[in-house]
């Protein structure tokens, strides 16, 4: 009796083939926005490629420090500081909440419009006022 042996039947491998093929969709999607998105931060597209260094060109997309990516090997605390710079991200390119949480929950897809469509880079708008009446973030003041 071979225990290792695979069913015959070929149900698991296609299950198998569609989570990988689907898999591959979601890589190639987000690959392909992120490059985009840095390429119009003025940024280099293949950072996109680079694990941790495509995280660290995101902070400096988003205005924050490379220090940031810190944050990210902390459990739970990883979480808030991938929507923080989600946010930040958003923002840069003159978004606001509702398109924030679609680079959250579905990222494919919206990077994907964020690079290819028509949003133009502003700037980062962490800590700068002047940044984000250029995004039309926040109210100009009357003085």
């Amino acid at each position: 009796m071979n225990l290792l042996a695979s069913s015959s039947d070929g149900i698991g491998g296609g299950a198998f083939t569609a989570i990988i093929t689907l898999s591959v969709i979601w890589a190639v999607l987000v690959i392909a926005g992120w490059w985009k998105i840095f390429a119009k931060a003025d940024r280099p597209g293949w950072a996109a490629l680079i694990p941790i260094y495509n995280l660290y060109v995101m902070c400096k997309v988003a205005g924050r420090s490379g220090a940031f990516i810190i944050l990210f090997l902390i459990p739970i605390v990883n979480v808030v500081a991938y929507w923080v710079l989600m946010l930040d991200i958003a923002r840069a390119f003159g978004k606001g909440v509702a398109y924030w949480l679609g680079l959250v929950f579905f990222a494919p897809i919206f990077s994907v419009m964020l690079g290819f469509g028509s949003a133009k880079y502003l700037g980062p708008v962490v800590g700068t006022i002047k940044a984000c009446r250029r995004a039309k973030l926040a109210p100009a003041s009357g003085g």
